[in-house]
C-alpha cells in the first residue's frame, strides 16, 4: 500500500514537472513572439520615418522649383543671370510650354503629397496592427502565469482536461 502510494506521488510529481516544463517552454515562446514582434514593429517604424523623410525632401524640392517657376518671369524681365533650372525653362519655346511644364510640376507635387498620405495611413495602420498584437502576446502570457499561479499543484487547464478523460 505504502509503495503504491509512494509510486502515485512519484507519478503526480513526474506529471508536475511535465506541466511545468510545458508553461516554461510557452511562456518563453510568447516571450521570443512578443520581442519578434517588437523588432518588426521598430523596423516597420523606422521605414515609414525614412520613406516619410524623402517624400518631405521631395515635396521641398518641388516647392522649390515652383518658387523658382514663379520667379522665372520676374526674372526675366528684369534680365538676370540664368541658372541650370532657368536654363531648361528658358528652353520653352512659349508660355503654354511654361504652363505645361508648371501643371507637370504640381501634378508631380500632388501626386508626392497623395503618396506621403498613404505613407502615413499605412504607418497607422501597421502601427495599431502591430502594437494589438504585440498587446495581444503579452496579455496570453500574463493569463498563462495568472492560471499557473492560481493552482498551487500546477494542474491548471491541462490537468483538469486529463482527469475528465480518465
Amino acid at each position: 500500500m505504502n509503495q503504491d502510494l509512494t509510486q502515485q506521488w512519484l507519478t503526480e510529481i513526474q506529471v508536475l514537472k511535465e506541466q511545468m516544463a510545458g508553461l516554461q517552454h510557452d511562456r518563453n515562446a510568447a516571450w521570443e513572439s512578443a520581442q519578434k514582434w517588437r523588432q518588426l514593429y521598430n523596423t516597420e517604424a523606422e521605414q515609414r520615418r525614412t520613406d516619410a523623410q524623402l517624400s518631405q525632401q521631395a515635396i521641398a524640392s518641388l516647392k522649390a522649383d515652383i518658387h523658382k517657376l514663379q520667379g522665372l518671369k520676374v526674372e526675366m524681365a528684369t534680365g538676370t543671370a540664368v541658372t541650370a533650372n532657368q536654363q531648361e525653362i528658358e528652353q520653352l519655346k512659349s508660355v503654354e510650354d511654361l504652363q505645361a511644364k508648371l501643371i507637370t510640376v504640381i501634378k508631380e507635387r500632388d501626386r508626392l503629397l497623395q503618396a506621403l498620405k498613404t505613407e502615413q495611413d499605412n504607418h497607422a495602420q501597421t502601427r495599431n496592427s502591430l502594437t494589438t498584437a504585440l498587446g495581444d502576446a503579452i496579455d496570453s502570457l500574463t493569463r498563462e502565469r495568472a492560471a499557473g499561479e492560481k493552482d498551487p499543484r500546477g494542474q491548471g487547464d491541462k490537468e483538469i482536461g486529463r482527469q475528465g478523460a480518465s
